[in-house]
């Protein structure tokens, strides 16, 4: 899977996108993601990006022109879909996430100030979407938000089993609403942790080795 960022701060996706999980995808070309700077695309010789909106109003308005042209400069294969990340974009969730990712290339528009240009929008037939009902200070946050989530379903991206256990995955198969998917609680050693002199213990029924119990346990927290 492919994903291109148009941004006007690429170096933030830098440390994020080459640590970890998402480093290892794309060494092993599973991922390809790339951050394109919209500032490059800009005419004028101070590399604007933005302006005053029309209609008056607080802050400023990114521009449609050289975000257009930093769009244009990516490359698209035949099967390709186009995000601007907005405020006022469709909520995201497990279900747009299992269904992003079974396309081959994602374009990420990543907006700042009151947000971008409406034309942008229409233009390219973008699909806008919000991370969840609240306001950001950029769309960037909200890219590696949509990647984590996405790149995680490419097949190899982590291991199988992690995905089989999911219960976000699982009630969507069966059909049930999603907002009920959530984790079970999780312990790991030591087996008797001491805080502030007081001792908090891993559950017994973890401990027992009794699979089907244990089971049971996990379903009903």
């Amino acid at each position: 899977m492919r994903f291109d960022i148009i941004t006007i701060f690429p170096k933030i996706f830098d440390s994020y996108l080459n640590e970890s999980i998402l480093k290892r995808a794309q060494i092993k070309k599973l991922l390809s993601i790339k951050a394109h700077n919209v500032r490059d695309f800009a005419k004028d010789k101070h590399k604007s990006v933005d302006d005053k909106p029309y209609g008056g109003g607080a802050g400023m308005v990114m521009m449609a022109d050289p975000i257009l042209r930093a769009f244009n400069s990516v490359s698209k294969k035949k099967k390709s879909k186009t995000i601007i990340l907005s405020a006022k974009g469709k909520q995201f969730n497990q279900k747009i996430a299992l269904k992003l990712a079974k396309i081959d290339h994602i374009i990420l528009i990543s907006g700042r100030y009151e947000g971008i240009d409406e034309r942008v929008k229409i233009a390219l037939r973008a699909e806008e979407i919000s991370i969840g009902p609240y306001v950001l200070t950029d769309g960037d946050v909200a890219v590696q938000v949509l990647i984590s989530a996405i790149a995680r379903l490419i097949p190899g991206v982590i291991k199988l089993e992690s995905l089989k256990e999911e219960s976000y995955r699982n009630l969507l198969l069966k059909g049930k609403i999603e907002k009920n998917g959530l984790e079970y609680p999780h312990y790991t050693r030591p087996e008797t942790l001491n805080y502030k002199n007081r001792k908090y213990l891993v559950p017994k029924v973890l401990l027992s080795g009794h699979h089907k119990k244990i089971e049971e346990w996990r379903r009903k927290h």
